[in-house]
């Protein structure tokens, strides 16, 4: 399975991760969920760790829902489906939306979200089916969900800009609404505060942007909740003059070599209009925000780890990609064997991802991955072998 680019590779990896999928679901359950749903004509779709029903459904004649109309489910068994799950929450008043989160495996997450037309409703539905025992042993809780919709991102570039961080966002998550950055004493670096369409988006940015941001731009940042936060609509896309990076000249294009990357990620100072750095292995970026934006991520590293080892000779690397498990946060663990001719011993690590839309998207993703970690250790013992 050398080389993680032919039919062999993805073959073998599908076959696994099929079986260990049929190992923990409950078939029967499986197929008693699909018989409700051909039954009953319900839709459902799955995105991001979720599987969802309306938002709104296809038909529906109440109001939209306002602010305190959803519910949070919480210890749910996790062989337990929307064909248990809906007719009980719709036993209170009509499902605007019901969300069930699921892992890779095919099993719940053990919570989901119901959402009524009318906080009433909802109050109804935590008065009615908190505590209620939807098996044997296992009893059902119910409160009203927080649907925060703020988050905020700190240890950000110095050079950080609004709109340009609001363009990245929205290429990394989505129903971004707006950006407002924040910096002064007792900040470190800059602090953006974003602004969410829904509770839910916010959660699943949440869950997956610090893994972004280190992927995409080898960036160590924090993620966490705002509780209560007002942004106006002329500050939401525009950084406080003191954060604006003074003008400086792009530096010319170094000869490709293994070097130290900088401490800020020239990606990222490229997404969020910060001052360009001297480039390794990338051609010059243009001078359009568009430009900047696009050169963000235009270079893979799986890509990026090719024109290393082709620039220095040492042959190219060969991947061996092993699913490992699924976490009790929804994400994928794979391990990695990468073998580059010139270097010994062969790089060997765990990686971490949220899953794809298929299975081999979401090898992909896993090789992308640990071809990441690949170059930040090449990185490493340069940087150690420069000190020595």
């Amino acid at each position: 399975m050398r080389g993680g680019h032919g039919p062999e590779w993805r073959h073998t990896n599908v076959e696994m991760m099929e079986n260990k999928r049929s190992q923990v679901l409950n078939l029967e359950r499986v197929e008693a969920l699909e018989t409700w749903l051909k039954t009953t004509n319900t839709k459902l779709t799955q995105v991001n760790g979720q599987r969802k029903y309306g938002g709104p459904p296809e038909v529906w004649t109440g109001p939209t829902p306002g602010a305190r109309c959803e519910v949070f489910i919480s210890q749910i068994p996790r062989d337990a489906y929307e064909d248990l799950l809906m007719p009980l929450f719709g036993s209170v008043g009509p499902l605007w939306e019901f969300r069930l989160m699921m892992n890779f495996s095919g099993q719940n997450r053990g919570f989901a979200y119901a959402k009524y037309s009318s906080a009433a409703v909802a109050t109804d539905a935590i008065r009615m089916l908190h505590g209620h025992m939807l098996e044997p042993g296992s009893r059902l809780s119910v409160r009203r969900s927080t649907e925060k919709r703020h988050l905020c991102i700190e240890d950000l570039p110095a050079g950080t800009k609004a709109e340009k961080l609001l363009q990245v966002l929205r290429t990394l998550t989505e129903d971004v609404q707006r950006v407002s950055l924040k910096a002064g004493p007792g900040i470190d670096g800059v602090s953006a505060l974003i602004a969410f369409s829904s509770h839910h988006a916010a959660s699943m940015a949440k869950k997956m942007l610090v893994e972004a941001f280190r992927k995409q731009f080898a960036l160590s940042v924090s993620v966490k909740w705002q509780s209560s936060v007002k942004l106006s609509a002329d500050e939401s896309q525009q950084p406080s003059k003191s954060l604006l990076p003074s003008p400086l000249k792009p530096a010319s294009v170094a000869t490709p070599r293994l070097v130290r990357p900088p401490s800020t990620p020239p990606g990222f100072c490229r997404a969020v209009g910060g001052p360009t750095v001297p480039q390794h292995f990338h051609p010059p970026c243009c001078s359009s925000s568009q430009d900047h934006l696009s050169a963000a991520f235009s270079t893979s590293s799986v890509m990026l780890l090719h024109k290393v080892c082709e620039a220095t000779g040492v042959g190219q690397p060969l991947y061996e990609i092993y699913y490992s498990h699924t976490g009790p946060d929804g994400f994928l663990y794979f391990t990695f064997r990468v073998c580059i001719p010139g270097i010994t011993p062969a790089f060997k690590g765990l990686v971490m991802i949220l899953p794809g839309p298929t299975v081999t998207n979401t090898l992909e993703e896993a090789r992308q991955a640990a071809a990441q970690q690949v170059l930040q250790s090449v990185y490493s013992k340069q940087l150690s072998l420069m000190s020595s």
